[in-house]
């Protein structure tokens, strides 16, 4: 099959964040024809000025649709394209310069119908967004779920680097209102539906993650919510990995008080899971101030998805109401 590329990203209210990516796209030692398709989703900050200052540099179309969230617009996108493979991406990603390159290589020496990559962090990047992407990532806090293991077979995308054939999407009908989760939630569809799906571990984007530590805890702890749901919804997905950061705080808050009553062989675990971790992140990131940040974020992740996970859990269990009534800000209403 020969492959024509349609890149699908949807923007709200970061125009400057699409200068950078188009840059990125700009550049791209990939020598095939490729699609760009801008998707605004009801932004009050327009990025079209900034996608008309491409129209010469890269086969690019811009659409602008009433808001209604990132899911529903990737779904605009790809109806729009007029591509045969989607790659989807968010507008806060930037792209190394072998990008598609990579991704045309994988495709073509096993082709699948979905497949995601890696992100990274770019030396530009600030001490906390290097801090968050490293726990992100890292196999010491995530186990390597978001791109971080070379040996992962089924492996679920995230939709900051995702692609999807039109084949598949046409067949599951693309992506869904929950949101976050819409990005395994389609992947476990796609799996339903037949498809295989990929890691490309060289297909990486740097992921900036614009985001403050009180942003970065909201987010977490809707991942956690989220989950529990995505459970429900497809069971034979479900994996005990998913209860270790509740587990983990609960037994963080049993050492602290085994070691009030002198027990401190609890607590010395813990110590040296965070001294690996901090050593780790040092190494990695090759700068102290963010090892001593990456302690923070894995705190603050832990914290936000053990919690979110178990309240979801609780009420998921326990209540006769769908996810829909009992968490309806994690989900977009229909149009």
């Amino acid at each position: 099959m020969q492959l024509f590329l349609s890149i699908i990203v949807p923007v709200y209210n970061r125009p400057e964040e699409i200068r950078e990516l188009l840059e990125s796209l700009r550049k791209q030692d990939f020598k095939e024809n490729f699609e760009v398709v801008i998707v605004e989703d009801g932004s009050s900050e327009s990025s079209e000025r900034v996608v008309e200052g491409f129209q010469d540099k890269l086969h690019i179309s811009y659409y602008y649709k009433p808001n209604s969230g990132p899911g529903d617009s990737r779904n605009f996108g790809m109806q729009k394209a007029k591509g045969n493979y989607f790659i989807i991406l968010d507008s806060d990603c930037i792209l190394p310069q072998q990008y598609l390159t990579e991704v045309d290589k994988e495709l073509k020496r096993e082709f699948v119908h979905c497949f995601g990559g890696p992100d990274a962090a770019d030396q530009s990047f600030t001490t906390v967004q290097k801090a968050i992407n490293y726990v992100m990532t890292s196999f010491v806090t995530t186990g390597g779920i978001r791109g971080g293991k070379k040996s992962v077979g089924k492996f679920q995308p995230r939709s900051f680097n995702m692609g999807i054939s039109s084949e598949a999407f046409a067949k599951v009908g693309g992506f869904g209102r929950i949101h976050p989760g819409e990005d395994p939630d389609l992947t476990f569809r796609i799996w339903k539906a037949g498809f295989d799906s990929r890691l490309f571990p060289n297909a990486f984007v740097y992921h900036k993650r614009r985001i403050d530590w009180e942003k970065f805890y909201i987010q977490v702890n809707k991942f956690g919510m989220v989950r529990p749901i995505l459970n429900k919804w497809h069971p034979g997905t479900a994996r005990p990995t998913y209860w270790f950061p509740t587990l983990f705080m609960l037994g963080l808050c049993l050492s602290l008080i085994l070691a009030f009553f002198g027990m401190w062989l609890p607590l010395m675990l813990y110590l040296v899971y965070f001294l690996t971790l901090f050593l780790d992140a040092w190494v990695k990131n090759r700068d102290v101030k963010v090892a001593f940040l990456a302690l923070y974020a894995a705190l603050t992740q832990f914290y936000g998805y053990g919690i979110g996970f178990l309240k979801s859990t609780i009420l998921l269990t326990f209540s006769s109401k769908e996810p829909e009534e009992l968490f309806p800000k994690l989900f977009f209403k229909k149009k």
